[in-house]
């Protein structure tokens, strides 16, 4: 896919892999309508490409709001003259013991993981369909693959998303419209908490900069992938997972212990 002039809806845009996306995607000439809850951040990212010779729209939406999904893409792709690639990246993830987890954040987070990205592309790929090209991007997750303790209602969601994913590149193959599924491992911004990050350290764990993350989603979006994976050993783990998943539950118990004595010292 061409990015120079490439009609760009992108949530989750004010911070972290979002932000960085935006950065990377308007410097490289896409024309972006961002959208996020954060209308401050999303104001500097729009400047920002701007003062570099870009062009971008601000859309500040609550995407737990189902019924602000349509009216966002018709309000994006009159501004922009249509939309060419949706990037569904805002995300909300929980880590804690699913036993004391609230109902509250449950129903926001399949809201913000599932839902919006659900709406969001229905209401866009007819556009796409007729125009006969487009691109749907995923941004799903590691943990869409390996069901990971402490992060059950956050796995759940992105493995629903990555069958989504899976589902509607089959359905819509040999439209002109492609479907691309991207799995980021641990990324260091404000999505995560202290406590994961601590976890990670202790156990020697790889962390990503949202910035190289950004470069790998571009890399695949610009290739037409269907799906990236990001980071190893953790590759390797999505497929021992599929086959054999008594090893990676042997291999991750020491992070889950310490993940447990954090949780309940907390």
């Amino acid at each position: 896919m061409n990015l120079k002039g490439c009609r760009t809806l992108l949530t989750g845009a004010g911070s972290g892999i979002g932000r960085s996306l935006a950065l990377a995607l308007g410097a490289n000439g896409a024309k972006l309508a961002l959208v996020g809850r954060n209308e401050k951040n999303l104001a500097e990212v729009a400047r920002e490409i701007v003062r570099a010779g870009g062009y971008a729209l601000t859309f500040p939406e609550d995407l737990c709001l189902p019924e602000r999904h349509e009216p966002l893409v018709f309000s994006a792709a009159a501004r922009l003259g249509g939309i060419d690639l949706l990037i569904n990246n805002a995300g909300v993830s929980s880590f804690c013991e699913y036993s004391r987890e609230n109902p509250s954040d449950i129903d926001n987070l399949i809201n913000i993981n599932i839902t919006a990205p659900l709406l969001l592309t229905r209401a866009v790929l007819p556009r796409m369909l007729a125009a006969g090209h487009g691109r749907i991007v995923n941004v799903g997750s590691i943990l869409g693959s390996i069901g990971f303790p402490h992060f059950a209602a956050y796995s759940a969601s992105k493995f629903a998303l990555r069958g989504f994913s899976e589902a509607l590149r089959r359905e819509i193959a040999g439209s002109g419209v492609g479907v691309t599924y991207v799995a980021p491992r641990t990324t260091r911004t404000a999505f995560n908490s202290d406590s994961l990050y601590k976890i990670s350290d202790d156990s020697g764990t790889a962390v990503d900069d949202p910035a190289t993350v950004a470069g790998i989603i571009l890399e695949a979006i610009v290739a037409n992938r269907d799906e990236v994976y990001i980071g190893w050993p953790e590759k390797l783990a999505v497929r021992l997972n599929a086959l054999l998943p008594r090893i990676v539950s042997i291999a991750i118990s020491k992070q889950v212990a310490a993940a447990r004595q954090l949780l309940r010292a907390a």
